[in-house]
């Protein structure tokens, strides 16, 4: 029964993860159908910030790590992708691959490619004990930093005038910007939250592992562009949904599979998902622009 909790608390952590990182996809497609395949150098850049600001007090770091994915995402929009608005889905994607390389590129400049250690965070590698089972502090903390961001974005996105009009540009932004939205304001509010998105799920990934690399994000980047596919590109619950059904399953796998066969774990995950795309190609939630394209 303990091995049972403990996989379902790991799956509940690692699925929420991969939400967080497939809502910030799914907004910024909303708002400019754009596949950014940059959005995995924010989670580089919380991590190298968590990795220079080692001596400073963990809220700041954390802080500052926040502010560097906020910032970084913006700045994207404003260099480099605004100039690109209006154009085919295609470029925009080689667009935000060229963006990917350049920042890689400038970390590996700076810092070489070989895995740094960071400074972990106090507490988060503790293990506490509950009904008898043992539960690591960081997929406490995971699940509770997301599930509080989850609940805060939901009420941002239902309860505020522009949140509102960020929801209906993500569903449908041809008719949200018919209605009267600005897109201007709409699409830079969307990589901000996005990019804090990625921030927060960076610095519990770095967290997690304890060091950072170039590349850090790349991995973590596709897990999320999956998750967004599954749950239906276009669609904030689905990307949450497909998150977590994601994460779930990969849990799952690692408990059941046999030991020889754990290696290809990802393997098994990936034909699950490709299964589940051949059966239902619009994801898990269908989007009303998806409805209305069929």
């Amino acid at each position: 029964m303990s091995t049972i909790i403990q996989n379902a608390l790991d799956a509940i952590a690692l699925g929420s993860v991969y939400a967080v990182f497939a809502l910030g996809i799914a907004l910024i497609f909303g708002v400019m159908r754009l596949v950014n395949l940059a959005h995995g150098e924010i989670i580089m850049a919380a991590g190298y910030t968590l990795l220079v600001t080692g001596g400073w007090p963990w809220w700041a770091r954390v802080g500052a790590a926040l502010a560097v994915g906020v910032v970084l995402s913006v700045l994207m929009h404003r260099l480099a992708f605004k100039p690109l608005q209006g154009a085919s889905a295609v470029t925009l994607m080689v667009g935000s691959l060229a963006v990917s390389a350049l920042l890689q590129t400038s970390v590996l400049t700076w810092r070489g490619g070989n895995p740094e250690g960071t400074r972990n965070l106090p507490l988060l590698n503790d293990a506490i004990e509950i009904a008898g089972v043992r539960v690591s502090v960081l997929s406490l903390v995971s699940v509770g930093v997301v599930a509080s961001l989850l609940v805060g974005l939901a009420v941002l996105l239902r309860r505020t005038d522009l949140g509102l009009r960020m929801r209906a540009a993500a569903e449908d932004f041809s008719m949200a910007r018919m209605l009267g939205v600005k897109a201007d304001a709409v699409i830079m509010f969307a990589f901000a939250i996005a990019g804090l998105l990625a921030a927060v799920g960076g610095v519990l990934v770095v967290s997690q592992t304890g060091t950072v690399t170039p590349t850090i994000g790349l991995s973590v980047m596709l897990f999320g562009l999956i998750a967004c596919v599954l749950g239906g590109l276009g669609s904030l619950a689905g990307a949450v949904l497909g998150g977590f059904v994601l994460g779930c399953a990969s849990v799952v796998l690692q408990a059941t599979l046999p030991l020889e066969l754990r290696p290809y774990r990802d393997a098994f995950l990936f034909a699950g998902v490709f299964l589940v795309i051949l059966l239902r190609p619009e994801g898990l939630v269908r989007t009303s622009a998806l409805q209305e394209r069929v």
